[in-house]
C-alpha cells in the first residue's frame, strides 16, 4: 500500500495476468445537468493532470503497465526486429520545397532520433546536401523537434518552427540556408496543437508574415491557446515591434494559413476551427486587406496564381469539388468522378505551376494527380501509379512539378513530372527499406454497414494465406474531420504479417474518401455511422474467413481512438484486443479542453439538446457497464498532447477498471499527441503495442 497526498494506491501485480493487476481509484461524483439529464462523472478529479494526486496515479499506472509489457514472450523478439526496420530503412525525405535553384526537405535519417532540415542542390545527387537545422544537437534529450519550416524565395533564409517534447509549442526561428547560422531572435507562439501556425516571406526575403497566440498578459490564461492572429516582422528588428496585420475580428477558434506570392501579395486563409469552413483574405501591393469570401462560398483551398490570378477548389453546390478562378468563381474544372483533396498545408491538394493546374484527386481512398490547362481543359498528367497515394507536390524549374507517392506494397519516392514532355520519371528520392512486402498481396472488398452503406476495406495478407478463421487479424480506421485512409507503406506491419496477420485498413464515414457528403454522414449528430460502418468492417473479416473475434485486435488514435471506445462498449463481442492510443472517450467533457473547442465543429457540443443527445449515446466513457466481459485494452497517451487531453485516457482507464475489464494506461511525460517523438520513443510504442497484440490474439 502506497500514500501519496492523501490517497491510498492499491497495486498487486503479476507478471503474465492482467485480471491480477489492479489498482483502486477513488470515486468522487460530481453531478452535472444537460437539458434536465443529470449525468454524474465518478473520475472528475483525474482531469487535471497537474494535481500531484493525479500524476502519481498516472505513474503507478504506468509501472503496472511495465511490470506486464516487459514480460510478454514477443516482446524483446518484436523489439529488435522492429529496430532493425527502422534503422536499417534507408534516408527519406518529406515536405518538399524548391526555392531559385534549390531544395529543401525534412531528411528522416535512421542514424539520428529526430528528422533533420536539409538543403539540396538537386533532387537527383542528394548526396551533397547540406544540413540547415539538426535539432538532436539542440537538446541532449533529443526532445527538440520541427513543427515545419518555410524558405525564402530566394532560398537564402528558411524559417522553422521548433517545438518541445510533441508539445507542438513552437517558436519561430530564422536560419541562413548556407551556414545554419541562426539570425536575429526567435519569435515566440508562433505555433500550436490547436490551430497549428505558419509563415510566408515577402518577395525580397526581408521581413515575414506569421501566426500568433496572444503573449501571457494579452489575454486570461484561459485564452492563451485560443485568438491567433497574423503579424508582420522585418529582419534585423525587435519581435516585440511586430506589426499587427489581421485577426482581430476572427473567431476565437481561427486557423490561419498564409501564402505570399512574388509580387507581394499575401493570402491569409481562415478556418473556423477545424470545421472545414473558410474566409479568405487577400492583402494587395500597398499593404490593404481585403476580404475576399464568405463561409458559404465554401472555397476549402485557393492559391496565388501568375500575376493578379487566383484558383480555388469549390465546394458550393459541389460535394466532390470543382475549381474556379477568382473573382467571381468562374467555374474552370466542373465536379467529377473523383473528389478534389484540399490541404491548407499546401502539401497535397492544389498546385499552380507553369501554365497547368494540377490538383490531387481522391477516389475512395487510392489518389491520382490530374493536370489541366488555365481554361480547365485537361491535359496529360503525372504517372501516381495503381491503389497508391499522394504525399505531396513541389514547383520545379521551367513549369515541372515534383511529387511523392507510395502504396501499401511499395515505399515512398519522390517522382519528377515534364509537362513539356509528358514523361513522368523517378529522382533519387526513394526509399530503400529494411523489408519488403513483395510475397504479400492487397484485396479491395467492401463491407455493408448497418443501413446499407458499401464500406471500403483494403485486407493485406501473405501470398497463399488461408481464409479458414484461423488466422490472427489487426484490423485499424480513422473516420473523421473529412480525412482519407490513403494507401501507405507501413514497413513495421511486416512484424504482424510475419506472424500471420492478416491487416484490415477501413475508408469508413466521416473520412473524405467520397466527398464532403461521406464526410457530413459521420459527423455531429451523425457520427454514429462510423461506428456502425467499423464494426461492419469487423464481421466482414470474419464472415469472409480472415479470422475469428477471438483472433481480432483492433488498433486505432485521436479521432480513431474515439473509434476504439465506441467499438469496446457498444460490441465487446467482435474483437478480443484493443489497443487505443491518444483518444477521445468522455465526449460530454471534451469542448472543456482549449482544442476541445475547435473541435466542436465536428462532434457537436453538449449545450445544443439534439447534438447533446448524440454524443451522450455514443460516449463511450458513459457506456462502460457492471458485469460486461470487455476485450483487454491498452491505452497510449502523452503528457503534453496538445489535441487531445490525456485526462480522457485516464477516466476511460479507471472506469473500465472498475468494473473488472483488463486493462493498461501507458502514459509518455515526455510526449505529446504523437509528432516530435525520438525515434527511440517509437520504437518503444511500437515494441508494446505489437507485443500486447501479438500475446493476446495469436493462438
Amino acid at each position: 500500500m502506497r500514500t501519496v497526498g492523501g490517497w491510498r494506491l492499491a497495486i498487486v501485480a503479476a507478471a503474465m495476468s492482467l485480471s491480477a493487476q489492479k489498482i483502486e481509484t477513488p470515486k468522487i461524483p460530481v453531478k452535472d445537468s444537460y437539458h434536465g439529464i443529470t449525468v454524474i462523472d465518478e473520475y472528475r478529479w483525474l482531469e487535471d493532470g497537474h494535481d500531484p494526486k493525479v500524476l502519481a496515479w498516472s505513474r503507478a499506472q504506468n509501472r503496472m503497465a511495465r511490470a506486464y509489457l516487459e514480460k510478454l514472450p514477443a516482446r524483446a523478439a518484436l523489439r529488435e526486429q522492429l529496430t532493425t526496420i527502422l534503422t536499417k530503412t534507408s534516408v527519406s525525405y518529406s515536405q518538399l520545397a524548391g526555392r531559385s535553384g534549390r531544395w529543401f526537405a525534412m531528411k528522416r535519417d535512421p542514424a539520428k532520433q529526430q528528422p533533420v532540415l536539409v538543403m539540396m542542390k538537386s533532387v537527383d545527387e542528394p548526396r551533397g546536401e547540406e544540413v540547415i537545422v539538426d535539432p538532436n544537437s539542440l537538446d541532449s534529450q533529443t526532445l527538440v523537434s520541427i513543427d515545419w519550416f518555410r524558405p525564402s524565395p530566394d532560398g537564402k533564409l528558411v524559417a522553422v518552427s521548433l517545438s518541445r517534447a510533441g508539445s507542438e509549442a513552437g517558436d519561430l526561428h530564422v536560419f541562413e540556408a548556407d551556414t545554419g547560422k541562426e539570425v536575429g531572435q526567435a519569435i515566440e507562439r508562433v505555433n500550436g496543437g490547436t490551430a497549428g501556425g505558419d509563415a510566408a516571406w515577402t518577395p525580397d526575403g526581408g521581413g515575414l508574415f506569421y501566426t500568433r497566440y496572444p503573449r501571457r498578459g494579452e489575454r486570461p490564461d484561459a485564452d492563451l491557446d485560443f485568438y491567433q492572429r497574423v503579424f508582420y516582422h522585418k529582419l534585423g528588428t525587435r519581435a516585440s515591434e511586430d506589426r499587427y496585420e489581421l485577426g482581430n475580428d476572427a473567431p476565437k477558434i481561427a486557423e490561419f494559413r498564409l501564402e505570399c506570392d512574388e509580387t507581394g501579395r499575401v493570402l491569409a486563409s481562415m478556418q473556423n476551427g477545424d470545421s472545414g469552413d473558410f474566409l479568405h483574405f487577400l492583402r494587395d501591393r500597398n499593404g490593404r486587406w481585403r476580404q475576399m469570401s464568405r463561409y458559404t462560398d465554401r472555397l476549402v483551398d485557393v492559391r496565388l496564381g501568375p500575376g493578379n490570378s487566383l484558383y480555388a477548389i469549390s465546394r458550393k453546390n459541389a460535394a466532390r469539388g470543382k475549381i474556379v478562378a477568382l473573382p467571381g468563381e468562374r467555374v474552370l474544372v466542373p465536379e467529377s468522378d473523383g473528389v478534389l483533396t484540399s490541404d491548407s498545408w499546401g502539401s497535397t491538394g492544389l498546385l499552380i505551376a507553369g501554365d497547368r493546374i494540377y490538383v490531387v484527386v481522391q477516389l475512395g481512398g487510392p489518389e491520382e494527380i490530374r493536370a489541366f490547362d488555365r481554361a480547365g481543359k485537361r491535359v496529360t498528367g503525372p504517372a501516381v501509379g495503381t491503389v497508391a497515394s499522394v504525399g505531396g507536390m513541389a514547383r520545379g524549374a521551367k513549369g515541372e512539378i515534383l511529387f511523392a507517392t507510395e502504396s501499401y506494397l511499395r515505399p515512398a519516392e519522390w517522382r519528377r513530372f515534364i509537362p513539356a514532355a509528358g514523361k513522368t520519371e523517378r529522382t533519387s528520392l526513394v526509399v530503400k527499406p529494411a523489408v519488403d512486402l513483395n510475397d504479400c498481396e492487397v484485396a479491395r472488398e467492401f463491407a455493408v454497414s448497418q443501413d446499407g452503406t458499401k464500406v471500403p476495406l483494403n485486407v493485406i495478407y501473405r501470398k497463399g494465406t488461408k481464409r479458414d478463421g484461423k488466422n490472427p487479424a489487426w484490423v485499424t480506421g480513422y473516420g473523421g474531420y473529412g480525412l482519407s485512409e490513403s494507401p501507405m507503406f507501413l514497413p513495421t506491419l511486416r512484424v504482424l504479417l510475419e506472424r500471420g496477420f492478416v491487416i484490415g485498413i477501413a475508408n469508413l464515414r466521416g473520412g473524405g474518401e467520397y466527398g464532403e457528403t461521406w464526410h457530413e454522414q459521420g459527423k455531429l449528430t451523425h457520427k454514429q455511422n462510423v461506428f456502425d460502418d467499423f464494426a461492419a468492417v469487423l464481421r466482414h473479416v470474419v464472415e469472409r474467413g480472415y479470422t475469428t473475434p477471438a483472433r481480432l485486435a483492433i488498433q486505432g488514435g485521436s479521432n480513431g481512438g474515439l473509434l476504439m471506445g465506441a467499438i469496446l462498449t457498444q460490441h465487446p463481442e467482435l474483437c478480443r484486443t484493443v489497443v487505443s492510443s491518444v483518444g477521445i472517450y468522455d465526449m460530454l467533457r471534451s469542448e472543456q479542453s482549449p482544442n476541445g473547442a475547435f473541435n466542436v465543429v465536428e462532434f457537436g457540443t453538449v449545450k445544443e439538446r439534439e447534438q447533446f443527445e448524440a454524443l451522450y449515446a455514443y460516449s463511450p466513457y458513459h457506456h462502460v457497464k457492471e458485469g460486461e466481459k470487455y476485450p483487454i485494452v491498452l491505452f497510449m497517451t502523452g503528457q503534453n498532447d496538445a489535441r487531445v487531453d490525456p485526462m480522457h485516457s485516464r477516466k476511460m482507464t479507471a472506469r473500465l477498471q472498475a468494473v473488472g475489464a483488463k486493462v493498461l494506461l501507458r502514459t509518455d511525460e515526455e510526449a505529446g499527441h504523437g509528432g516530435g517523438k525520438p525515434l527511440r520513443a517509437r520504437i518503444e510504442d511500437l515494441s508494446d503495442a505489437y507485443a500486447f497484440v501479438v500475446a493476446n490474439v495469436v493462438p
